[in-house]
């Protein structure tokens, strides 16, 4: 049964709804909502004038309305007067097709349609910063290979603690929390889910961060690449598909090396066959291409991948296998849109299930070291501009996501690179003022 929102705020004492949209660059959009209104906005949504947001829409378009999806609604832990759910954009009656939960939820139905049940986890990294954003906010987070540092990690129990704690209470499942390997960075990992439901969260947990980050006088970022000279903020994603009851990993074959059935190479086919065009989701800044292909940072690894490789349990690829029946993506970074991240993956697997797509051979061999050795493996692409156009001449990969979707996310992308293209840098005066 669909929950009646109107309800829920009277059993929870919710005065305000948050009813959330994410457009197309990750940027969440919200209006906050008497519960007195509630009933009216879950029946014809909260209205927005889409060209506001990142979307491809002018301001002659209609009103956009955000349907609140009340399944995923969460009341908010620190603010127990609000309550957040993610909405669903329609326009004059119909989805909008290139709303990034539109796309997730088309795909999971794909999938679904195949008697495929995909569920996915996702490793949000994050620094905690300065609430100006010019420097990490622990001066004594100094040391060279400071990841899992104890001291680093107790210095930030206080926000740490407070986020694991409302996960425990919403029943994520969380089950650790460290110091990553930068100085002032960190990940908390919770139990993975459904991939609609791990987007929910994902979407919620950026949220969450960041506001209890802000309660004590912090900033969250999860820029991919706040600063030179550390590692990036990785978002890697760990897959498995499950038959359509959701009760056995079909992934999963022990007679089969790493433990990956056929299914699950196939599936892992369709990542590698489409991993440059990938990478213009997963990796969707600027500045997302100053952590795949980073010079050695102070801690003596990237951890993460420029070249389209797999391995077995080898952090130095673009994918693990660390157990039977999954795989891990260590792709993403962490500007990546949560819905348009489950959304790629599904898209990719499912070409690679219906062509019987072969991962390839896997390497066992250190990538940061001997990655030289490995000639006949595509690198990923080095800038945006370049994954842009890995993505437009896609065209699978386009049709599987939708062509009004990506029409739209290749144009406003396109926009934004223009606009780095055109700005005036210091590194130009530097290096060019004398010459």
């Amino acid at each position: 049964m669909t929950l009646d929102l109107a309800a829920f705020a009277k059993e929870k004492g919710i005065k305000y709804f948050m009813i959330s949209y994410t457009d197309l660059f990750g940027g969440q959009r919200a209006k906050l909502v008497p519960a007195q209104a509630i009933a009216g906005m879950q029946a014809e949504g909260a209205g927005f004038a889409g060209f506001a947001t990142w979307l491809d829409m002018s301001p002659a378009h209609p009103d956009l309305f955000a349907v609140p999806d009340a399944s995923s609604v969460i009341q908010l832990p620190w603010k127990r007067d609000v309550a957040w759910v993610a909405a669903d954009c329609v326009m004059e009656g119909k989805l909008v097709e290139q709303a990034p939960r539109n796309v997730l939820k088309k795909l999971i139905g794909q999938a679904e349609a195949l008697g495929k049940h995909v569920k996915t986890g996702v490793e949000a990294e994050f620094f905690l910063i300065t609430a100006d954003g010019e420097t990490i906010s622990d001066k004594y987070d100094t040391a060279d290979k400071p990841c899992y540092d104890q001291q680093a990690i107790m210095r930030r129990y206080d926000v740490i603690a407070e986020i694991c704690d409302y996960m425990l209470e919403l029943g994520w499942g969380p089950y650790q929390n460290d110091h990553e390997d930068a100085n002032g960075q960190f990940e908390m990992n919770w139990e993975f889910d459904d991939a609609l439901k791990t987007a929910d969260k994902h979407s919620f947990f950026k949220f969450m961060v960041k506001s209890v980050a802000e309660k004590h006088g912090l900033r969250a970022t999860f820029m991919p690449k706040p600063f030179k000279g550390l590692t990036g903020n990785g978002c890697h994603c760990h897959i498995s598909v499950w038959d359509k009851a959701g009760e056995t990993n079909v992934f999963a074959d022990k007679a089969m090396d790493f433990g990956l059935s056929a299914e699950g190479r196939n599936f892992l086919g369709g990542i590698m066959k489409h991993a440059s065009a990938l990478a213009a989701i997963t990796n969707p800044t600027v500045n997302s291409y100053k952590r795949i292909n980073a010079p050695r940072t102070i801690s003596g690894a990237t951890w993460s991948p420029n070249t389209v490789t797999w391995a077995g349990n080898n952090r130095t690829h673009m994918v693990r296998v660390p157990g039977p029946g999954r795989f891990e993506l260590r792709l993403p970074d962490g500007a990546v849109n949560p819905y348009l991240l489950q959304a790629i993956i599904i898209a990719a697997g499912l070409d690679g299930l219906n062509t019987k797509a072969d991962p390839g051979r896997h390497y066992d061999i250190d990538m940061y070291a001997e990655g030289h050795l490995v000639t006949d493996a595509p690198r990923l692409p080095l800038n945006l501009l370049d994954a842009l156009r890995e993505y437009d001449k896609d065209e699978g990969l386009k049709q599987a996501m939708g062509l009004a979707f990506s029409s739209a996310y290749i144009k406003l992308k396109q926009v934004e690179w223009n606009t780095y293209a055109s700005h005036f840098t210091q590194w130009e005066r530097d290096t060019t003022l004398d010459i």
